[in-house]
């Protein structure tokens, strides 16, 4: 068998796409000498991704061999670790290290899935975070009637949810005194959804770390009859011992944290055994391989990972991928709001929900195509690095200050 394809593509350019509309999010493209487009993005804190973005990463990859992606993760990192690396930069770094996937992809005319070592389930397990976007306003629904809410979710062949009834009640003690009749006016929403369709829909109950561990103990004795999936970030990831505190004193299975970058932070939440789910975020935790890592170290322990997805296409098609592959697979989150709003407007991709799992993408790569009219909208904000960047093909930092030109 005799492979044609070109064994490298040199990155180009980096460019990243924002929109007025959208200001959540960001999609980066890295072209190539050999015409192919990766596609990645990721969301939240944007400005601050963008500068990291064209600032310090850009530079790096540039002129570099975009097929070798852990080669370059590993030099980016290399050089973002001395200065704080889990913050902006690693939003960015996952946004490229998606994109490069895509890339690969779309080099070597295989789906994503493929590339990673094949599938071990052919569809992905679904919750809808209820969130609110465009005509889709499942923020809204909840608050007002919860049970009528999870009747449309369940015709659209949802069957687990996730709301957070409880946060509106953090910002008058910060999150240190939680009331009995708060406690009840929480509970409104997740008595409505029992009484509406009883046990046909999972409930998840995001916490947001917005409480300290007196009041979330408080509300998870509260929940405890409703049978919930689980609390999501009951207290902030970085007291792992709080949590597990908590967990040692409810049923309810607690998960956590999208918060934690990579595996170096995830490792002490898996040796201390402070949650039995793991939660990661592919375009905040460092990118797609860093995720299957993040996976296999978290199978190691027993413990199972839910995929953090409320970002774009991208992300979600990333997340379809990973779902397919990853053996230790709980849920991966999705956004009707998005999906069935903006996604269609963006991309060539509109996931389809059918007895509470997704379908995975088809197409090389993410198998995700940027619609042509969205490079030319008017809200359109559009940055490019070019050139030759400042590594000179160096692969390793070295001594950072032997070497002017590495930053």
């Amino acid at each position: 068998m005799t492979i044609t394809a070109k064994i490298t593509a040199r990155i180009t350019a980096v460019e990243s796409l924002r929109w007025a509309a959208y200001p959540r999010l960001m999609i980066v493209r890295v072209h190539t000498d050999s015409g192919l487009i990766g596609l990645g993005e990721t969301v939240d804190k944007i400005p601050g991704a963008q500068g990291a973005l064209h600032g310090t990463i850009a530079p790096l990859i540039l002129g570099q061999d975009a097929l070798d992606i852990e080669g370059l993760w590993r030099f980016v990192m290399d050089n973002i670790m001395y200065h704080g690396y889990a913050g902006a930069e690693t939003r960015a770094l996952s946004a490229v290290e998606v994109a490069l996937w895509d890339l690969l992809g779309k080099h070597y005319d295989a789906p994503l899935y493929h590339l990673l070592g094949g599938k071990t389930r052919e569809r992905i397990p679904t919750y809808n975070t209820c969130i609110g976007f465009g005509a889709v306003q499942d923020y809204a629904a909840w608050h007002e009637d919860a049970g009528a809410l999870a009747q449309s979710l369940l015709a659209d062949g949802i069957h687990a949810m996730k709301i957070w009834p409880f946060d509106q009640f953090s910002e008058g003690s910060f999150g240190q005194y939680i009331s009995p009749a708060q406690i009840e006016a929480g509970l409104k929403p997740v008595r409505q959804i029992r009484d509406a369709v009883g046990a046909a829909m999972e409930i998840g109950i995001e916490c947001h770390f917005r409480w300290n561990r007196a009041s979330i103990e408080r509300i998870a004795r509260a929940l405890a009859p409703y049978d919930i999936l689980f609390l999501e970030d009951v207290i902030a990831a970085v007291h792992p011992d709080e949590i597990k505190a908590v967990g040692e004193r409810t049923t309810i299975p607690i998960v956590g944290s999208e918060l934690l970058m990579t595996r170096w932070q995830i490792r002490e939440w898996l040796e201390k055994r402070t949650a039995p789910i793991l939660m990661t975020d592919p375009v905040w935790n460092g990118g797609i391989a860093e995720t299957r890592k993040i996976a296999a170290l978290a199978e190691a322990f027993g413990v199972p990972l839910v995929l953090h997805n409320v970002a774009g296409p991208i992300c979600h098609a990333a997340c379809m991928h990973l779902g397919a592959h990853i053996p230790n697979l709980f849920f991966v989150e999705s956004v009707r709001a998005f999906y069935k709003t903006y996604f269609p407007i963006i991309a060539d991709f509109t996931p389809v929900v059918s007895a509470g799992h997704l379908d995975v993408p088809s197409g090389p790569g993410l198998g995700v195509n940027l619609r042509p009219e969205l490079l030319q909208r008017d809200d359109l904000m559009r940055q490019i690095s070019e050139g030759d960047g400042l590594a000179g093909g160096r692969r390793a930092m070295g001594d950072h200050w032997a070497v002017e030109e590495i930053r």
